[in-house]
């Protein structure tokens, strides 16, 4: 009896192990199936792959390598290429500078020039991310702080202009089929080298005190850039509060109508910025009169056109011949004031965790920037392909004209979404890159979702959504404890965004209870015994 107690358990490894085998992933699929088996989910295109990341299987694939929408799934690229290639440790820098003098009266012969070199932070955010990203009332501090600097270095007049300058990228605001209905909002922000407060202003709407009054309308930051054309109403208390915005692209007229009850605890909403570098001198110069510092010139900006990038080698060349373009190298700017950013890992945390599209878009142009041709949106491209194509991801898995995952024209498998962070997970910088993704249940996108699942079990994934796109992928710690990475990409889903992440949170779940699923499969096997 002893012996047979002994032994039943290697029996039953012996002669089961090969059904227990052959089970598991038909139990898994049919799991699946069956969360996808609502009418209203067919209608719809699913992309699924789940891989063991400590012995490479494919636990789970349908329509693995086909081509799908991966809304801001395409961060995952973006980011994990900067991680790759630019490290985690990089800084950026941001400058005032003057090709002038400064005399000893105060007086800046010359030009004052605030130099951007792609700071996404230049902001109030609060960093380090700490399950929340919150911008607190300081949305200009950077800037602050540089207009004070400028005061202890004695400035007192500026003779010449005041000059905003993002040539470090080129002139290149927004992606290839982005919408143009998210040009006017946060989500579509324009991209700048130089970029304040996420490049939006927050239009802040509260009731006036009897009805019949217009409401009242604030800007934040502060700055004589937008004018604002207000037609809100005031109404009684109790009726339903109705805001409508409008700005044309390209516009710099912002008109708002409806109406908005007594008593109403107001609305905020934020706007794009259309020309980002021409705001920030806008704003850097009232910073500047308000500490008494007198400017006689006007206030304009400095572009790189990508029109100028086709000479930029052949200007170089005849620069060194001694022509006009190496006097102007010659003259090294003087620096009155600088700011430097926190290490790039604090931004790529904020990347992903809230999806950030604009911090995404300034990631893709400083990789063209410092590792290809130019910080342009094909320059930034051609080295993430060339990441790519070093992971052996070819170039029929993906196709991307951004770095956000905003363009409808972006497409990726979601065997190649795996393959990337099955790379990552070997890398010294893997641990880092695996943290900036969401927690389920716990913060980012994914702070809401995931609350009832094991508590053993842990989801650690990147969120996507564009309209009829639903997309998560990333990594699972399951209930007894394997690694697995997985992409999920839904596309043409005409249902509630709500419903279509209940469906992806439950193919999660089936993936994350591989323990309950290892006891089915005994279960039955002990039956048929």
């Amino acid at each position: 009896m002893r012996r047979t107690r002994l032994f039943l358990p290697l029996i039953l490894c012996f002669f089961g192990a090969a059904q227990l085998c052959a089970e598991s992933p038909k139990a898994l699929s049919r799991r699946i199936s069956q969360v996808l088996a609502a009418p209203e989910l067919q209608q719809g295109f699913w992309g699924i792959e789940a891989v063991s990341l400590s012995t490479g299987k494919v636990l789970y694939a349908q329509n693995s390598t086909k081509l799908f929408t991966p809304a801001s799934n395409a961060k995952l690229f973006t980011t994990a290429a900067a991680f790759a290639l630019i490290g985690p440790d990089y800084r950026f820098r941001t400058t005032v500078e003057t090709n002038g003098t400064l005399d000893t009266h105060g007086r800046l012969t010359g030009d004052l020039v605030l130099v951007g070199r792609g700071d996404p932070n230049l902001s109030g955010r609060e960093l380090p991310y700490d399950q929340h990203t919150e911008r607190n009332d300081h949305p200009i501090q950077v800037l602050q702080q540089l207009a004070d600097t400028l005061v202890q270095k004695g400035v007192k007049y500026v003779d010449g202009d005041i000059i905003a300058d993002d040539s470090y990228y080129a002139f290149e605001r927004y992606g290839e089929g982005w919408s143009q209905d998210d040009l006017v909002w946060s989500d579509g922000a324009p991209v700048s080298a130089l970029t304040i407060n996420d490049n939006v202003v927050f239009l802040n709407v509260q009731p006036a005190d009897r009805a019949g009054e217009k409401a009242f309308v604030g800007i934040l930051p502060s700055a004589d850039y937008y004018r604002i054309d207000n037609r809100i109403l005031t109404t009684p208390a109790g009726t339903e509060r109705k805001i409508f915005i409008n700005r044309e692209p390209g516009s710099t007229v912002v008109t708002l109508w409806g109406n908005i009850p007594i008593g109403d605890p107001g609305a905020s909403e934020g706007i794009a910025i259309d020309d980002p570098a021409q705001y920030a001198a806008t704003l850097f110069r009232q910073l500047l009169e308000a500490r008494g510092i007198v400017i006689y010139g006007k206030d304009r900006t400095r572009h790189t056109e990508l029109a100028s990038l086709n000479t930029f080698r052949v200007i170089s060349r005849a620069s060194a011949n001694g022509g006009e373009g190496a006097r102007e190298v010659d003259n090294q700017p003087l620096v009155l004031a600088s700011y430097e950013s926190q290490p790039l890992l604090e931004d790529l945390t904020v990347i992903n965790k809230v999806s950030q599209n604009l911090h995404a878009e300034l990631l893709l142009r400083l990789l063209g920037k410092e590792k290809g041709t130019a910080g342009t949106i094909e320059g930034g491209l051609e080295v993430e392909r060339g990441f790519l194509n070093g992971l052996g991801i070819l170039g029929t898995q993906y196709v991307f004209y951004d770095g956000s995952g905003l363009s409808r024209e972006d497409l990726a498998t979601p065997d190649a979404v795996v393959q990337l962070l099955r790379f990552a997970s070997t890398q010294p910088w893997g641990k880092l890159f695996h943290d900036t993704l969401p927690v389920g249940g716990v913060d980012g996108s994914l702070a809401h979702r995931f609350h009832d699942l094991d508590p053993r079990a842990h989801v650690y994934a990147k969120t996507g959504s564009l309209t009829g796109v639903k997309t998560l992928s990333g990594y699972i710690t399951t209930v007894s404890g394997n690694q697995i990475a997985f992409s999920i990409l839904t596309n043409n889903l005409n249902l509630p965004a709500i419903q279509v992440d209940q469906a992806i949170d439950a193919i999660v779940e089936q993936l994350a209870n591989d323990e309950n699923g290892k006891k089915s499969a005994r279960n039955k096997l002990a039956k048929k015994k």
